[in-house]
């Protein structure tokens, strides 16, 4: 088992908590409160990116071996797409939770200071205040709320993610290397983010919707497919890509820095030099 994919990985989500945090200050630096709300959320990002690098790579691994390849050879383009999808299903175990309270906080506008009559009491105190009352109120099952269309989002997205970084690394590196310059890492993996959120924006939308029906009234949706539909109906089909571009705009910064963390650690990580070069994915 490859463990420092796990170590790298989590340590490259480090990065991407620090990176979203920023973000976050750009888009509503005069609103502390909400900053600090979104601390469990952003916590679980490390946890998360340490799922999908690990299983990633053991799965490229497995997949090498039951086609009879030597162990840290090349991988085809369909190993790296398959084991990016099951790296993406296999991290929403840990990412559910965290990604129900990121949403209903973030949908959550009331305020605590200034409370009257006529403006409500805010539902959640806090991250974890809103995840025990989910689980008091709606089981288990409640922060599993959108697992389906999160699935449908991360599978693809993921094996979009790691092929399409791959497929540039290979085409950045020169003849007389085994694997392409920083430059080259950066520019890969800011494309390869953007290139997963264009496939997964659409999900992202139903996921979104999905766990917040019923947090404040009655539900909306009686499931997932009615979900789309209703949404196509009364929105039309664009809505699916209404928050396209501002994903985007974060997700080639923040990949940016992932890829080149991981890479840098990588090599660190790898008990020996032959074992830090065969990291490298390639394709036959």
């Amino acid at each position: 088992m490859h463990i420092a994919d796990f170590v790298a990985g989590s340590i490259g989500g480090q990065d991407t908590n620090t990176a979203t945090v920023h973000w976050t200050m750009a888009v509503c630096f005069h609103n502390a409160r909400q900053r600090r709300r979104m601390s469990l959320p952003v916590t679980t990002i490390s946890m998360t990116s340490s799922v999908v690098f690990g299983t990633y790579r053991n799965c490229l691994q497995c997949l090498c071996e039951v086609r009879g390849g030597a162990p840290g050879g090349p991988n085809t383009k369909l190993e790296v797409f398959l084991s990016g999808m099951v790296a993406g299903v296999a991290q929403i175990l840990v990412m559910s939770p965290g990604d129900v309270v990121k949403v209903r906080l973030q949908c959550q506008t009331e305020s605590s200071r200034g409370r009257t009559d006529h403006m409500p009491k805010p539902k959640y105190r806090g991250p974890v205040h809103c995840l025990l009352r989910i689980g008091r109120e709606e089981g288990v099952l409640g922060l599993y709320r959108g697992a389906l269309p999160l699935m449908l989002r991360d599978g693809p997205s993921f094996a979009t993610y790691f092929l399409t970084y791959n497929t540039i690394c290979e085409w950045m590196t020169p003849a007389d290397k085994d694997r392409p310059g920083w430059s080259g890492v950066m520019l890969a993996g800011g494309l390869a983010g953007m290139a997963g959120w264009t496939l997964g924006t659409p999900m992202d939308v139903i996921k979104a919707r999905l766990q917040m029906d019923g947090a404040r009234t009655t539900r909306r949706y009686r499931g997932f497919v009615h979900c789309v539909a209703e949404t196509v109906r009364l929105e039309g089909a664009g809505v699916f890509f209404r928050s396209l571009g501002i994903n985007c705009l974060r997700a080639f910064p923040v990949n940016m820095v992932v890829f080149v963390t991981y890479e840098s650690l990588i090599g660190f990580l790898r008990a020996t030099p032959a074992d830090a070069t065969a990291d490298r994915v390639a394709f036959e």
